[in-house]
């Protein structure tokens, strides 16, 4: 399929530091917000961990999750560039989306450009997640084990493994905030707490699940360079049954970490909201067929289910057995 481009700009010519900060994806910040979620769980778990050391290890956590993700949505960038499926999915017959968010397609950035820049955000990863884990409190062989993949395959989204195009796309956007979450959580602490892993589910699925509304608008685009998402495979009465099943998932997860005594008893009525608001996402979607509205109600959903979560950790903190 032909590129669909405007004509890219010499390289030569210096270019402005937004047109790296959109090939990266700055905006999207919503898995960043494991690092406060760990911070609320640490405090809860009473590890004892030193304020100087805990803050650190967060912070370079961070730099490598941001690192991440700027080396995975710009070689994701790339290969959409080179097969065609952004020209389909940012062209002009998707006024919804806006072409600036892909400076390749757009032509403000070249493609050796957003490679070289790609890599250069792998190398900054693995610089301060090695750095996290040297001077993290607790290295329990899984926490670094854990970190040490995230750093090898979390690039690898589209490129090289291409895992999205070769059908475990949801199962990354999931795994992607599981890891983002436990393996720091073990450097901090030394331990996988059940409330803790339940919680990094929980957070795992909210990308999800705004991602699985993306493919659904997307599947023209992704089928025609053979992306393999479950929109894809599926029929659109299967889709929207796996994405129902998805939410259906987390609402388990919220209801049964407390049945099974993993969660306080008051944590599903905390969260609450989260399956109420998930419902009317599916509705917005797959009933009203407003696609893009519903995987923007996703995205705000994440936020407001991190924000809960992180009250619930710091109510445990405050209020301990007397909750």
């Amino acid at each position: 399929m032909e590129h669909v481009a405007l004509p890219a700009a010499p390289e030569a010519a210096p270019v402005p530091w937004r047109a790296y900060a959109r090939l990266a994806k700055l905006d999207i910040w919503d898995y960043y917000l494991s690092v406060p979620l760990v911070a609320a769980l640490v405090l809860a778990s009473g590890a004892g961990v030193g304020a100087g050391t805990g803050v650190a290890v967060l912070l370079l956590f961070l730099g490598g999750e941001v690192a991440m993700s700027a080396a995975m949505c710009t070689f994701d960038d790339v290969t959409g560039y080179r097969d065609g499926s952004d020209a389909v999915n940012y062209g002009p017959d998707a006024p919804a989306r806006r072409l600036a968010r892909k400076p390749l397609v757009a032509g403000t950035l070249t493609e050796r450009q957003a490679v070289r820049f790609g890599w250069a955000a792998v190398a900054a990863c693995a610089l301060c997640w090695a750095a996290a884990v040297a001077v993290a409190p607790a290295r329990p062989g899984w926490a670094v084990a854990g970190t040490a993949a995230l750093a090898v395959f979390g690039f690898q989204y589209t490129w090289w493994l291409r895992i999205s195009y070769n059908g475990f796309q949801e199962l990354f956007l999931a795994a992607l905030g599981w890891f983002f979450v436990l393996p720091l959580y073990g450097l901090l602490t030394g331990r996988a707490d059940g409330f803790a892993v339940v919680q990094a589910l929980v957070f795992g699925l909210g990308p999800l699940l705004f991602g699985v509304y993306s493919n659904t608008n997307d599947i023209a685009g992704d089928r025609a360079v053979g992306r393999k998402t479950a929109a894809v495979l599926l029929s659109p009465r299967g889709n929207a049954a796996f994405v129902a099943g998805c939410s259906a998932l987390e609402a388990v997860l919220l209801v049964g970490s407390a049945v099974t005594g993993f969660a306080p008893w008051w944590f599903p009525l905390v969260m609450a909201p989260v399956v109420a608001l998930r419902a009317r996402q599916w509705v917005l979607g797959f009933v009203r067929g407003e696609i893009l509205l519903a995987r923007r109600l996703g995205i705000r959903l994440h936020r407001v289910c991190c924000a809960l979560l992180v009250g619930t950790d710091l109510a445990l903190v405050v209020f301990g057995g007397a909750l």
